[in-house]
């Protein structure tokens, strides 16, 4: 359950620097809506094409929750594809708009 926490809430730092600067979702709600589920989807499908292919196995751990949302699948790996469509984004939004000024500055 803690690494399930953790990442609910970084995801929720996420949220907060996205709404102080108007990254993605408050920029461009659809299209920064429908990118991070297209990303999220496409990883989750990498995800499970390794699992089957044996690449990826998950292992117990007591830090998760243990709910599996397929075989070799846990929950947390979901919220972690999130956050790291998520956070790329972020970051690739917030660049943009720094090199944006600084061009703007010079």
């Amino acid at each position: 359950m803690t690494y399930l926490l953790i990442l609910v809430g970084l995801i929720g730092c996420m949220v907060l620097l996205d709404f102080r600067f108007r990254l993605l979702l408050w920029s461009r709600p659809v299209a920064g809506a429908l990118t991070l589920v297209i990303g999220t989807a496409f990883f989750l499908i990498w995800d499970i094409q390794a699992i089957q292919h044996g690449i990826f196995l998950h292992r117990a751990s007591p830090l998760m929750t243990g709910i599996m949302l397929g075989d070799q699948l846990p929950l947390e790996e979901l919220f972690f594809l999130f956050f790291l469509c998520y956070q790329s984004m972020i970051l690739f939004t917030g660049a943009e708009r720094l090199i944006a000024r600084r061009r703007a500055e010079s």
